[in-house]
């Protein structure tokens, strides 16, 4: 039987998936607190009593809430971030700073949204940072783990204040038409679906570590 997730911790929610996230959270009846963790005041997406902002520096997390589970939707890109340890120190460092804080509040269960291809041995810097986040992540030792690898998302990053991410604009315009012909590996996948994927896997996860590749998450983030 799928856990009840009364209580969250979110990093992350201002972007794609993130904001998927909290509004599918908000929309379950379970739910009695949201805690987001914030880089600056006034960022919340979402005007509730049951969110609870939390404005915070990654470099030094403070002592965080308890709760039945973490969710870690960071990320940026090296364009936005503005060089590759910039674009490290969010996807990576911040990611483990997160993790870190939240088994010290003794959160068991944790999701991390990562991205396909990620390998702590790609030759690829943006694959390889994601996997090395990962396996920081795994070795924190949390009791429930669920990384999410999602493809090229689908999502509207303007509506959220973001500035578009070229190859992301390019790969769905491209994959578009071809969409119902590529492997669900592959194909683009809406920031909705990864959201509800990750939370029905989180709640309904045993212990240890599990990895929803992208057609995974096609299959259990269908409405």
């Amino acid at each position: 039987m799928p856990l009840a997730l009364r209580s969250l911790l979110l990093a992350g929610s201002t972007g794609l998936v993130g904001r998927a996230l909290l509004a599918q959270a908000l929309a379950g009846p379970d739910l009695q607190a949201v805690h987001l963790l914030l880089r600056r005041a006034g960022a919340a997406p979402a005007a509730d009593v049951r969110v609870r902002p939390l404005v915070v520096d990654f470099a030094a997390l403070p002592a965080l809430p308890a709760a039945d589970a973490a969710l870690c939707a960071l990320g940026t890109t090296i364009k936005v971030a503005g060089s590759q340890a910039a674009f490290r120190a969010v996807d990576h460092d911040a990611v483990l700073a997160f993790a870190r804080a939240a088994r010290d509040a003794g959160v068991s269960r944790f999701g991390l949204v990562s991205a396909l291809g990620a390998d702590a041995r790609s030759r690829v810097f943006y694959n390889r940072v994601k996997g090395e986040a990962e396996d920081a992540v795994r070795a924190l030792g949390s009791a429930t783990l669920v990384i999410a690898r999602p493809s090229l998302l689908l999502g509207d990053r303007q509506a959220l204040g973001q500035p578009p991410r070229r190859g992301e604009r390019l790969g769905q315009h491209l994959a578009a038409p071809l969409a119902p012909l590529l492997p669900a590996a592959w194909r683009p996948i809406g920031a909705d679906a990864v959201a509800r994927a990750l939370l029905r896997a989180l709640a309904g996860a045993g212990a240890g570590v599990q990895v929803l590749e992208s057609a995974r998450l096609h299959e259990l983030g269908a409405p």
